[in-house]
């Protein structure tokens, strides 16, 4: 039997995307900045981000696979690139949830190779429980240590986006 844990509401993340687009618009104020969306997590959370930054910016998306079910393959495969020129560009990596880290840091080095001015990640949610690769999120939503989180942009075999709310799956 399948079990939705409550872990996070709807006002807490309307909340905390609102301080974020904040903090990056004071951030970036007066520089070129790209927000690259990490597909299809993350398309939720870029859209209501995007609308809170109010400084001008770009936006762009990048798909990779690297999970089966509830388990990372290991495995980072390349879906689609993004279509921006990025070079001396300020890039804000988007994510919904950084876990194990080998996604981002495969993306930190993908991207560096367009030569852009700053690379950053900002993910909606920093999880521990599985971390590989030393990552700093340099703007994160909430923090959590464990669980199979879906809702809010995040599934499980494409399922339970388009909750408004974080949940714990219990399988």
């Amino acid at each position: 039997m399948t079990e939705l844990v409550p872990v996070i509401s709807e006002n807490e993340i309307k909340k905390i995307v609102k301080d974020t687009g904040l903090k990056i618009s004071e951030d970036y104020k007066g520089k070129s900045l790209v927000l690259i969306g990490i597909l299809k997590g993350s398309f939720i959370f870029l859209a209501d981000l995007s609308r809170e930054i109010s400084i001008d910016h770009e936006i762009d998306f990048i798909a990779v696979s690297s999970y089966e079910g509830t388990s990372t393959t290991g495995k980072i495969e390349l879906i689609k690139d993004i279509d921006i020129d990025i070079k001396n560009k300020n890039v804000l990596l988007v994510e919904d949830i950084v876990d194990t880290g080998n996604t981002v840091s495969a993306l930190i080095d993908h991207f560096e190779s367009f030569n852009p001015s700053s690379i950053k990640i900002c993910s909606l949610i920093d999880k521990h429980e599985r971390r590989e690769v030393s990552i700093n999120v340099n703007y994160s939503g909430f923090s959590l240590e464990k669980g199979f989180i879906v809702g809010y942009g995040l599934d499980y075999n494409e399922k339970y986006r388009n909750l408004s709310a974080i949940y714990d799956l219990k399988l």
